[in-house]
């Protein structure tokens, strides 16, 4: 369907202003494929290269998945094949009813088609507007699809977004089904990378939310069992404080555990959709656990004791979802279903109920869930006057802190470039004056280090306001109270490309996994690459992020080029810093795998276990002499830290 597009611009008395003539000849129509790829953003959300979770290439990908998910919904097909070419292409195969063969192209070519509008042959979908498969067609360099129905075969080839290829209808020995292949448009998505980690946890999800789903991917095979308490089981460690509550109706699954970590994690979705920024069903989820507790303990707890270290999952179907973007993040929604009842009403009380009657039945169960929440309570007023003396400092520094440098734009708002939010952490001076003077003052903050971090592991809470950088890090990401008013989507680390930037590194990623871990499961953070080398000749300079960058540099411009290895980034100029955090900016997102035992992992990087640790870098160090010297520095330098237990 086309859509018409109006530029308004100041006229002056002729009709015309600075921005030249507004007449008819002004006003302009697109077709479908030209809106999508002039304005992705409205479909997909952000383009990206696929470092971050919530890039373009994965909802085009889960556009996808999500069709497949709705005929498993439906009772047609419990298995999924995904594979990622070496192209970079996806290529997804369902066993579902596969689309209508006379309806094949329309379905992936006719903006606002599709069979998920009546409500009866998908009741509660994800996606309802007929956007998604178009949008991934506009935005594919090729795009093929074939659909498998009753022994016969319908295939049609696009190449963004234009049919290129309408083979006639043949007969197949194929199952029933649909399998579509698409390669993401590099001239939309430069230099995109699938990372596998993000596509695996994605899949995990699909399979915890559909109990006898099974998705093959990478050969290796995903089945869940028991759903939401599988992926609970999975995305906690032995630190857990008892087993994994678990109750669910036919349109409401829940479960929740404490553990011993810091702050609140939850994993909420909606018809299958991961709601990575919540919604109205989390927060009644939440209030219905607060309120449970209340009445089963009997006693007026402040809600951030019950909440503290738990870990939550809940999934609800509906009709209809209203979600705030095309890329279904939030939930927005205020009833359930066609009768307008309550949304927060019916997740409240199903919550509440079950959870009552769940520690009535397990005693034991109870009585950890208490000890836990009489635990944070102490921890909370212990920590009172501590914490009001550093935030009243806080307050002071924050009119003059010249740690941080400011942007304009922040996450916690509703500006059109929120998601390019982002704070650099820097180490020294030179740093971060280097990158302030090339950041973008808009969308890009600096928060500066004097030097390396304390090493927190281990420590309570109460550190993070005795440590007056970690207190003043805290409020310059305003999360003191949780992640709800967070001040930037991305949270930088910039350190050195030396062995002293590698600490500070680990230091920092210990402070935010100890007392923050749900910035690292959301994917708010990452690390800076910068260029290890720059090598130039008289006519052309390329700047190297590793050995074989380097190595194929010096191919093109002959080994008589200057070679600089860049160690510190106050090395860098303003001028070359610019190129390196723009539009090509190159970032290694931290990912925290379900499986991952966070204790386990800070507990052999920064805790006193000195021997393992030695012995495991000497073992696997493959590099050159100079840096297994700073190697050797380094294990000697952790040697001495723990031995004198301060860092």
């Amino acid at each position: 369907m086309a859509k018409t597009a109006e530029k308004t611009v100041k006229k002056d008395a002729k009709g015309e202003g600075a921005a030249g003539r507004y007449d008819e000849d002004s006003i302009k129509t697109l077709d479908w494929i030209e809106h999508i790829r002039l304005r992705p953003g409205m479909y997909i959300g952000k383009l990206g290269n696929g470092s971050s979770h919530d890039d373009g290439i994965y909802v085009l990908f889960k556009e996808i998945v999500d069709n497949s998910i709705d005929e498993f919904v439906m009772g047609a097909g419990k298995q999924i094949d995904i594979s990622i070419g070496e192209d970079g292409s996806c290529t997804v195969r369902d066993y579902g009813r596969g689309i209508p063969l006379g309806k094949v192209i329309d379905v992936v070519s006719k903006i606002n088609t599709g069979g998920k509008y009546d409500g009866e042959a998908f009741k509660k979908s994800v996606g309802l507007n007929g956007v998604g498969s178009k949008a991934v067609n506009a935005l594919a360099s090729s795009f093929k699809v074939q659909s498998f129905r009753d022994g016969r075969v319908k295939t049609a080839v696009f190449a963004k977004g234009v049919l290129k290829q309408d083979e006639k209808e043949k007969s197949t020995q194929e199952g029933n089904g649909t399998l579509i292949t698409f390669l993401p448009d590099p001239e939309l998505f430069p230099k995109y990378k699938w990372v596998a980690e993000f596509l695996e946890e994605r899949i995990w999800y699909y399979v915890y939310l559909n109990a006898g789903l099974t998705i093959n991917f990478n050969e290796q095979k995903y089945l869940s069992k028991n759903g939401l308490l599988d992926l609970l089981t999975r995305h906690t460690d032995d630190t857990k404080r008892y087993p994994v509550i678990h109750f669910k109706d036919t349109d409401l699954e829940a479960s929740l555990t404490h553990d011993n970590s810091y702050g609140e994690r939850y994993y909420s979705f909606v018809n299958g959709q991961f709601t990575t920024e919540g919604g109205t069903h989390l927060a009644a989820f939440r209030e219905g656990i607060i309120r449970a507790c209340k009445d089963f303990f009997k006693k007026d707890f402040d809600p951030s004791d019950i909440r503290a270290s738990i870990v939550g999952a809940i999934s609800i179907r509906m009709h209809e979802p209203v979600f705030e973007s095309q890329t279904k993040t939030k939930l927005g929604s205020t009833t359930y279903d066609e009768k307008g009842n309550p949304l927060r009403t019916w997740i409240v009380d199903f919550v509440r109920n079950n959870l009552e009657q769940y520690l009535h039945k397990n005693p034991e169960t109870a009585k950890e869930m208490l000890a836990k929440i009489q635990q944070s309570e102490k921890e909370r007023k212990d920590m009172a006057g501590i914490r009001r003396l550093a935030n009243e400092r806080a307050k002071k520094a924050s009119l003059h802190n010249k740690k941080l440098r400011d942007c304009n734009v922040h996450w916690n708002t509703a500006h059109k470039r929120r998601e390019d939010s982002s704070i650099f952490i820097t180490e020294g001076d030179s740093a971060s004056g280097s990158i302030t003077k090339a950041r973008d003052v808009n969308t890009q903050a600096v928060f500066s280090l004097k030097g390396k971090p304390l090493n927190c592991y281990g420590m309570t809470k109460k550190v993070v306001y005795e440590n007056e950088e970690f207190n003043l890090l805290q409020h310059a990401l305003n999360i003191e109270e949780g992640l709800e008013d967070l001040r930037y989507n991305r949270i930088i680390v910039a350190t050195d490309a030396d062995v002293d930037g590698a600490h500070i590194r680990l230091l920092l990623l210990t402070f935010l996994l100890q007392f923050f871990p749900e910035l690292v499961s959301r994917g708010h953070v990452y690390v800076l690459q910068t260029p290890l080398f720059r090598v130039r000749n008289k006519k052309e300079t390329l700047y190297c992020y590793s050995e074989t960058e380097k190595e194929a540099a010096l191919k093109k411009l002959g080994r008589n080029a200057e070679i600089t290895r860049f160690k510190g980034l106050g090395e860098i100029s303003p001028d070359e810093f610019a190129g390196f955090i723009g539009k090509d900016i190159r970032l290694d997102p931290v990912i925290l795998h379900g499986d991952t035992k966070v204790h386990e992992v800070l507990e052999y990087f920064m805790g006193k276990n000195t021997p393992a640790r030695r012995d495991f870098i000497m073992e696997n160090l493959k590099v050159e002499e100079d840096v297994v010297e700073d190697a050797k520095e380094l294990v000697a330098s952790r040697d001495a830290e723990a031995a004198g237990g301060e860092e």
